[in-house]
């Protein structure tokens, strides 16, 4: 059984399947509809490999659109459309910081990508501590405990630097502050660099598409609990759901949970387990989507005339008095040939994040006027600030959890290598291959296979 079709359920599905065989049966528990978050506009891609993309989908075209970072009052750094010019402005203002920035960036993530290495070895890791450790030993796992704010000082990079660039990137994807937990910084500012994708079409597709390859069977129904019962000495989980159709419950041998497991997310009891499996401490951050269609209010942004507006996308800097993190000029999920972005003085559809919905007063300092907004409130991050170890993978011998990667870092990057995480070890534990569990110096050990 796997709880929960968003990203994590329908790639750990797909991994468990192609380990196991056809002959493996797949029951995914969702009662929202298959796509979880991906349907809201929430994770980012980053590009790296493409972890999972189905045959038949397509990367989305891209519309060059130019970003700036605003103050509340001014915009400290603006994008132009000629490269050498970008990045002359970047030292102008910030001395070498952008370089040692990328320097630091590109050293996690080189790596970070040995972990594509080691599981096409069929190598897993029992604890989210063991895998970051198989990829940048204790200096990864303490990068899960201090601030992304402190790594870059500690490079070099100007509080400055810091206070306008790295806080405007991270306000824009996690709706937080510098003080989120380094690694996490990291993979969100290896997606600000412009190497992201979107699927043609909408993320979401990514999710039935897997599903659709597993042949799995959808169970439109919401997990309340798993209970523990053994069978000729192997564990035996009893999956309890309710749906449309009332109470029921089924038989598994393993179960994956995708769901996160905490009590402002999830009201989901465990049964009969010794020692019993508890909640798990921290918080989620509250984000707020507002979709808009209307009229900029570019004067707010100093600039009277709507025609010489430029930007496309609006970051902003850790200021008090400002209402919002973060708005962009959107585009469809599909894109035409033919398609443009709207000028300026035109009315668009902008996508506004905040972490309070916003009031009248503040939708109409950020437009002259507008035909509609749609709000989605969710509780999109974990809260990074409340985490002080990360939680387990393995609940029980074949009771798996998933979504606790998300406090290492939250992309979907990390969530389907999490996936495959989880499906190597399932098998690996299964058929007791305990020699590619928790391997140490596994670089060697690749390269020797090799």
């Amino acid at each position: 059984a796997v709880v929960g079709a968003g990203l994590g359920g329908s790639a750990v599905a797909y991994f468990l399947q192609q380990h196991f065989g056809p002959q493996v049966q797949l029951d995914v528990y969702e009662p929202a509809g298959v796509g979880g978050r991906l349907g809201t506009g929430g994770l980012p891609a980053r590009q790296g490999r493409a972890p999972l993309l189905p045959a038949g989908l397509k990367h989305r075209r891209e519309v060059a659109g130019k970003s700036a970072i605003f103050s509340g009052e001014h915009f400290v750094l603006e994008e132009t459309d000629w490269y050498l010019l970008n990045l002359f402005r970047l030292w102008w203002h910030y001395g070498i910081s952008f370089l040692r920035l990328q320097m630091w960036v590109e050293e996690v993530m080189e790596k970070f990508m040995r972990i594509y290495k080691y599981q096409a070895h069929g190598y897993a890791f029992s604890s989210l501590e063991e895998l970051l450790r198989s990829l940048g030993g204790d200096a990864f796992v303490n990068m899960t405990q201090r601030s992304v704010a402190e790594s870059l000082l500690e490079v070099g990079v100007t509080q400055r630097f810091v206070d306008d660039v790295i806080a405007a990137v991270l306000r824009s994807s996690y709706g937080q502050s510098v003080l989120v937990p380094a690694f996490a910084g990291a993979m969100s500012l290896a997606g600000a660099q412009g190497s992201t994708w979107a699927v043609e079409g909408g993320n979401k597709l990514v999710c039935s598409g897997l599903l659709k390859l597993t042949k799995a069977n959808v169970i439109p129904a919401r997990v309340t609990g798993v209970s523990l019962h053994s069978s000729e000495g192997r564990a035996l989980y009893q999956v309890h759901y309710e749906g449309s159709e009332g109470q029921g419950s089924a038989f598994y041998d393993m179960v994956v949970v995708t769901t996160p497991l905490h009590p402002s997310r999830s009201n989901f009891t465990f049964e009969n387990f010794e020692p019993p499996i508890t909640d798990f401490p921290g918080a989620f951050q509250p984000s707020v989507t507002s979709v808009v269609h209307g009229y900029l209010n570019s004067s707010y942004f100093g600039f009277p005339d709507p025609k010489l507006f430029p930007f496309a996308s609006i970051l902003t800097t850790d200021t008090p008095d400002l209402f919002f993190n973060a708005m962009d000029n959107i585009c469809p999920v599909n894109i035409s040939a033919a398609f443009r972005r709207k000028q300026p003085q035109e009315a668009a559809v902008w996508r506004v994040l905040s972490q309070q919905p916003l009031d009248k007063q503040q939708l109409k300092t950020l437009f002259r006027s507008y035909y509609s907004v749609q709000v989605t409130e969710w509780q999109a991050y974990p809260r990074y600030d409340a985490a002080k170890s990360l939680p387990p993978i393995v609940l029980h011998e074949n009771l798996f959890y998933l979504s606790g990667v998300e406090w290492v870092a939250s992309s979907m990057e990390m969530i389907a290598v999490a996936a495959k995480n989880v499906a190597l070890l399932a098998y690996n534990r299964w058929h007791q291959d305990l020699g590619k569990i928790d391997q140490k110096d596994l670089m060697h050990k690749v390269k020797t296979e090799l």
